[in-house]
């Protein structure tokens, strides 16, 4: 979408959540191996992306890759790693291009079952982009959100044994800033691509007041415009957080 002619909201989220989804069931709808779809669905997650920085969207979440998905065909995972390896290759080709954008890049999830040189990448790719503060993108990678709350709980659980903390203290602004999301504003939209109807694992600490958005779309086939219908109905949304 031409950047002379974006479109203008009355209100915007701060914080996005996007589950992409339907990049194995769009491979196979066009009797293509799954990690094509994976592929395209790169391409998606890239153009998107960068055209929420450019509605002044704060930050973003992506869900790449969840603790679940290590169950999928090897040959899938390997697919997968390798197009987090070249994403991190261009990350770093195109820090110049980033840095002009003000763009942070942050990796949520368990770091310790992912391959020893992505790991190594997501690092750096972190350091060089801490400073920015214009768009935060997370991806979330080897992400569970029960076991980032069973994380947290068990750190504050540490706590009290050692008897720095009591239980009856703990709060949930606590428990919140031992999650890999601590200091991230809640998400105020979660969009879901590709006909499912659930949050599947994503964020549920954190979505407890979060406004959801379904389509039928795909994630390769998601576009700007669809984008931009899910703000839509966000912008119409009545976010009451329990009140009247």
């Amino acid at each position: 979408m031409d950047k002379a002619n974006l479109p203008t909201f009355s209100v915007l989220p701060r914080h996005v959540g996007i589950i992409m989804d339907g990049n194995g069931r769009w491979a196979k709808s066009r009797g293509l191996p799954r990690y094509k779809g994976h592929i395209e669905g790169a391409r998606t997650f890239r153009k998107i992306g960068e055209f929420a920085g450019d509605l002044g969207i704060e930050c973003l979440t992506f869900y790449a890759f969840s603790t679940e998905n290590w169950s999928r065909p090897p040959e899938e995972v390997a697919a997968i790693m390798d197009l987090f390896r070249e994403y991190l290759r261009e990350l770093d080709a195109r820090k110049a291009e980033n840095e002009e954008k003000g763009i942070q890049v942050r990796f949520l999830g368990d770091r310790r079952a992912i391959p020893k040189d992505i790991q190594r990448m997501m690092q750096y790719s972190e350091r060089i982009t801490r400073k920015k503060h214009r768009v935060l993108l997370n991806i979330a990678v080897n992400y569970g959100s029960r076991q980032e709350i069973l994380h947290g709980v068990q750190a504050l659980a540490h706590e009290v044994e050692k008897g720095r903390l009591r239980a009856k203290d703990i709060t949930e602004q606590m428990l919140s800033d031992h999650l890999y999301t601590a200091a991230l504003p809640d998400p105020d939209l979660i969009i879901r691509p590709s006909g499912e109807y659930r949050l599947s694992n994503f964020l549920l600490w954190q979505a407890a007041y979060a406004e959801l958005w379904f389509t039928d779309t795909l994630w390769p086939d998601f576009t700007e415009e669809d984008f931009v219908e899910a703000l839509r109905a966000y912008e119409h949304r009545n976010r009451r957080f329990g009140g009247v």
